[in-house]
């Protein structure tokens, strides 16, 4: 249900950019700083591997298959598990949202833009992945030990054995 929501929020915000930003001047919501400007990315990420769209579907596809598996199947449902299947839940959103804006038309609507840093412009399905990426990073570093990761994907993980 969440990923539902999550999904629905960024096509939404999608649909919003093409509406009111097409064809129209940036709008500055912070001088120097940060502005939404439209945007029809044609890559992944950050606009790399321009004009791969179909590489891209197929392993979007691949890639949530591979997220729903782990997710229903494999992490627990338990309260320790809980930051993970948050993680899965954004990575699934994302790659939808994306996946969604890629197969209709056939590029995806990027709209936020951090001027300050030359920032390559993104969109909410970005956060949601970004957000998951560094999540993942930090659960793995600080809270989850390799027993955790065993009992989600057994044999993906070995401890040393001396």
């Amino acid at each position: 249900m969440s990923a539902c929501i999550l999904v629905f929020l960024d096509l939404i915000t999608k649909h919003l950019a093409v509406t009111h930003l097409k064809d129209q001047a940036p709008v500055v919501l912070w001088q120097g700083v940060f502005e939404l400007r439209y945007l029809e990315n044609r890559g992944a990420a950050f606009g790399i591997l321009q004009n791969g769209r179909m590489l891209f579907l197929p392993m979007t596809i691949v890639f949530l298959i591979l997220i729903l598996y782990v997710f229903i199947r494999r992490i627990p449902c338990e309260r320790r598990y809980f930051g993970m299947n948050v993680v899965a839940v954004l990575f699934f959103s994302g790659a939808v949202g994306n996946f969604t804006d890629r197969t209709i038309n056939g590029y995806v609507v990027d709209f936020f833009y951090f001027c300050l840093i030359d920032f390559p412009i993104f969109n909410v399905a970005d956060i949601y992945v970004t957000t998951a990426a560094g999540l993942l990073i930090l659960l793995c570093l600080c809270y989850y030990k390799e027993e955790d990761f065993e009992r989600v994907l057994p044999g993906w993980f070995h401890a040393d054995e001396k």
